[in-house]
């Protein structure tokens, strides 16, 4: 589940053992989800979740344990009789030590992890996204070393969401659904299209107020302040569609800013983007013909 720190042996032990816990890896929240999403992405929390999950469930158990058994089997009314002694050096080392080797372990593990998920060099390919009242903008900043030429694109919620919302629309939220899922208010007319086995860097920006990007099945999300660059990146390992939000409240439709995320193989994302950086030559050429001042009259 995630590089660095966290290693494949601890996440392929996590992932097997807390399998029948976690249940099904959806790309989306589901209703009635009880656990947060495994991810989609090479880097993601879940396996550092569930180790840090299972400690506390161990340590609730041991506890609560003590203090049953002490509770129902030494109480008054059969007869036990408190012990005089107050104070145990051997008792107080253990539950001292044994408490700080546990934090050392979660210490390391959280602490690889984190340092993975902050090194965004190395990727492979380079995208812009900028947070507005209250949509999304990408741009598509290079990709195998190479610059993109124009491919950029607003990202707002998509028409049929949009008409639903309105005060006295009399539509109905529960028909606006996409292969089966319900995607009211989840969906967006311009998907972010990207290639997947590709580690892409997110420069992530604010347009006028603090937005947040955030999409769960990649496991992290980022404030997006105007002014300042955050960087993070992401690996998504399985074509499929992830949904999003903004995370921060932006304004009055704070709600209505969508995030989805396309992921494709790459040849039909580079094909997608050869046709992306064609339409955008089109475009400006037509720009620069409109532009152009009127030739000269002869004669």
């Amino acid at each position: 589940m995630t590089s660095g720190g966290i290693g494949r042996s601890v996440s392929a032990w996590a992932a097997g053992a807390f399998a029948l816990f976690g249940g099904t890896a959806w790309a989306n929240p589901e209703p009635n989800q009880l656990n947060m999403t495994k991810g989609a992405a090479e880097w993601s929390p879940y396996a550092m979740h569930m180790v840090a999950l299972w400690v506390c469930v161990v340590i609730g158990v041991v506890v609560f344990g003590a203090m049953f058994v002490a509770m129902f089997r030494f109480r008054k009314s059969r007869g036990a009789v408190a012990e005089k002694w107050t104070h145990s050096t051997k008792l107080e080392v253990v539950w001292t030590v044994v408490p700080v080797i546990i934090l050392i372990f979660l210490a390391h593990l959280a602490t690889g992890g984190l340092t993975s998920f902050a090194d965004t060099t190395n990727a492979d390919m380079t995208i812009k996204v900028t947070g507005y009242q209250w949509k999304w903008r990408y741009d598509y900043v290079d990709y195998k070393g190479k610059g993109v030429d124009q491919v950029g694109f607003m990202s707002k919620l998509e028409e049929t969401s949009d008409r639903t919302r309105q005060l006295k629309s009399n539509l109905d939220p529960d028909k606006i659904q996409v292969d089966g899922y319900h995607t009211y208010l989840l969906d967006v007319d311009k998907p972010l299209v990207v290639p997947v086995g590709t580690k892409i860097r997110f420069i992530i920006v604010g347009g006028d107020v603090i937005h947040s990007w955030w999409v769960p099945a990649l496991g992290w999300k980022m404030d997006a302040i105007p002014g300042i660059a955050n960087a993070a990146w992401t690996k998504i390992k399985e074509p499929g569609v992830y949904r999003g939000q903004c995370a921060e409240l932006c304004g009055q439709d704070h709600g209505f800013m969508p995030i989805v995320v396309k992921a494709v193989p790459k040849a039909e994302f580079e094909q997608w983007l050869a046709t992306q950086e064609d339409e955008a030559k089109v475009r400006k050429a037509a720009q620069t013909a409109q532009n152009a001042p009127a030739p000269a009259p002869q004669g």
